[in-house]
C-alpha cells in the first residue's frame, strides 16, 4: 500500500551513480536479458530523479506492455506512482486502464495515482466506484481516492462500507463520507480506532482523522500509541495556523509533550501481568508495535542502572546502533533515567553521536538525542545549541525546536546565556511556524532576564 509518499523523496536517489540513459536502457531490455529481476523496478523508481518527456514516455511504454512476468508487474506498480509524482497528466488514460488489471496492487496504486493527478474522467471514476464492491481490492485506498477527487456519486457505495469489519476500510469510509457530504454525525467513531490492538489500524485511523479534518479528535490522536511521526504530522496538518490554543490544547505545550514523547503521554493498549526480565524488555524496544515499545520503555525507566547498563551496552553494540527503531527508544531511555553512574560518559557520547547522525532513517533520533543530552549533561549540549537553532545550518525543524526547548529550560533555571547564544536566538525569525512560536517565547525569556 502506498503511504505518505510525499516523504519518500528522502529515499528517491538510492542509486546516485545511475544515469537517466542507463535507467532508460534497462527499461527497454527484454526481461530475459536483465541481470537481476529487480532491475526494472530499480530503473522505474530512479526515473523520479529525471522529470521530463523521456522519462514519462518510457514509463508510459512500460504500462502498455503485455508481459505478465514478476519483474514487469512490480515495475508497473511503481510506474504509476512515479508518473503521478511527476505530474504526468498524459498518463491519466493509461493509468485508468490499470483499474481493470488482475493485479490488485496495481489497481491500488492506480487509484492513488489518479487522485494525485486530479482525474475528473467520469468513466474512470465510475470504474473506481464499481471496484468498491470487490472485497479483493483495497477498498480503503479506493474510498480515500474518490473522496480526495470529490466524487459525490461515490457516496452511496462508500457509505455502505462504514460498518465494514475491516477497521481500515471502516475508518476510510467514515472519513470519506464526512468529506463528501460535509456531515460529521459518525466521525467520532474514528476515535475508537486510534486505540485498537493492531498498530497499522491505529496509524490508519490517524490518517482518517486527518482526511476528515476532524480537529476535535486531535487530543485523542496525540495519545495514540504510534510513532511520534504520525502524531506530529496530524498536529501540523490539523492545528489552525499559529493559534495558541485549540480545543483545550495549548500549542507549545502540545508540541513539547510530543517531542519529549514520554510513555506516560500516550494511552497504551498493552499491559504486563508481571514485570518481565530486563532482557525481555530490551528486546521489546526492537519491536514494531509502539504500544509495546512504550510499555517496555516505561518499565525500564524505573529499573536499576547498574543492572541495566551492561545489557543495554551489549545490545547497542550488537544491534541498536544500526536499528533506527531501537536507536530511538534507547535515546529516550537515556534521557528518562538521566543519571547513569559509571556509564555516564558513555551515555553522553551516544547522545551526542545521535545528534550528529544525518542518516535519513535516524531522523527522529536527532531531536531525541538533544533532549537526552539536555537531561544527562546540559553543559555538554550547550556548545551545540547555537548551530542547532539556526535554520540556515540545521534544516530539521524538530531539532531547532528542541534546541529552543533546551534554551528555555536553561533560562527558566536562571542560567545566563552568553552573547553568542542570545544572538543565535534573536538574530532572525524561523521559517517554520511552530519553531517561530517557540522562538518568540524564548526571546521573551531572554528579554525578561
Amino acid at each position: 500500500m502506498l503511504k505518505n509518499v510525499a516523504n519518500a523523496n528522502r529515499f528517491d536517489n538510492l542509486h546516485p551513480g545511475l544515469s537517466q540513459d542507463e535507467a532508460l536502457r534497462i527499461l527497454a531490455l527484454p526481461v530475459e536479458q536483465l541481470e537481476s529481476g529487480s532491475d526494472r523496478y530499480m530503473a522505474t523508481s530512479h526515473l523520479i530523479n529525471f522529470p521530463g518527456e523521456r522519462s514519462e514516455q518510457a514509463l508510459l511504454n512500460l504500462l502498455e506492455e503485455n508481459d505478465e512476468s514478476q519483474p514487469t508487474r512490480l515495475a508497473k506498480r511503481k510506474a504509476v506512482e512515479v508518473l503521478a509524482r511527476l505530474g504526468c497528466t498524459a498518463a491519466l488514460a493509461p493509468i485508468g486502464v490499470c483499474l481493470f488489471s488482475k493485479d490488485p496492487y496495481l489497481v491500488e496504486n492506480a487509484a492513488w495515482a489518479l487522485q494525485q493527478l486530479g482525474c475528473q474522467d467520469p468513466a474512470i471514476q465510475n470504474r473506481m466506484i464499481t471496484l468498491l464492491a470487490d472485497p479483493d481490492q483495497n477498498r480503503r485506498v479506493l474510498a480515500q481516492s474518490l473522496a480526495g477527487l470529490g466524487v459525490k456519486n461515490a457516496l452511496p457505495a462508500i457509505a455502505a462500507l462504514q460498518d465494514n469489519e475491516s477497521p481500515g476500510v471502516r475508518g476510510a469510509a467514515l472519513a470519506a463520507v464526512a468529506t463528501l457530504n460535509g456531515e460529521n454525525e459518525r466521525i467520532s467513531e474514528l476515535a475508537e480506532l486510534l486505540f485498537l490492538p493492531n498498530q497499522m489500524d491505529r496509524q490508519s485511523a490517524i490518517q482518517d482523522v486527518i482526511n476528515a479534518e476532524a480537529v476535535p479528535l486531535l487530543g485523542q490522536v496525540l495519545e495514540a500509541p504510534v510513532s511520534p511521526v504520525f502524531r506530529l504530522r496530524a498536529l501540523r496538518l490539523l492545528w489552525p495556523g499559529a493559534e495558541p490554543h485549540c480545543h483545550d490544547l495549548s500549542l507549545l505545550e502540545t508540541i513539547d509533550r510530543l517531542l519529549w514523547d514520554h510513555p506516560d503521554s500516550v494511552s497504551l493498549v498493552h499491559r504486563y501481568e508481571e514485570i518481565p526480565e530486563n532482557s525481555f524488555l530490551i528486546d521489546e524496544l526492537f519491536g514494531t508495535d509502539f504500544s509495546r515499545c512504550y510499555l517496555a520503555l516505561q518499565t525500564l525507566a524505573s529499573g536499576v542502572v547498574p543492572e541495566l547498563w551492561p545489557l543495554l551496552e551489549q545490545r547497542w553494540l550488537e544491534e541498536a546502533h544500526n536499528d533506527y527503531g531501537a536507536h530511538y527508544f534507547f535515546l529516550r531511555l537515556f534521557g528518562q533515567i538521566g543519571s547513569w553512574g559509571d556509564a555516564h560518559t558513555k551515555v553522553e557520547d551516544l547522545c551526542e553521536s545521535a545528534i550528529h547522525n544525518r542518516r535519513p532513517q535516524f531522523l527522529k533520533s536527532r531531536p531525541a538525542g538533544i533532549l537526552a543530552l539536555m537531561r544527562v549533561n546540559p553543559s555538554r549540549l550547550r556548545p551545540l545549541l547555537s548551530n542547532l537553532v539556526e535554520a540556515k545550518v540545521e534544516p530539521n525543524w524538530e531539532c531547532r525546536y528542541v534546541a529552543l526547548m533546551a534554551y528555555q529550560t536553561l533560562l527558566q533555571e536562571g542560567t545566563a546565556l552568553d552573547a553568542g547564544e542570545k544572538a543565535a536566538i534573536l538574530s532572525t525569525s524561523d521559517p517554520d511556524l511552530f519553531v517561530e512560536c517557540k522562538r518568540s517565547l524564548v526571546v521573551s525569556l531572554c528579554t525578561d532576564l
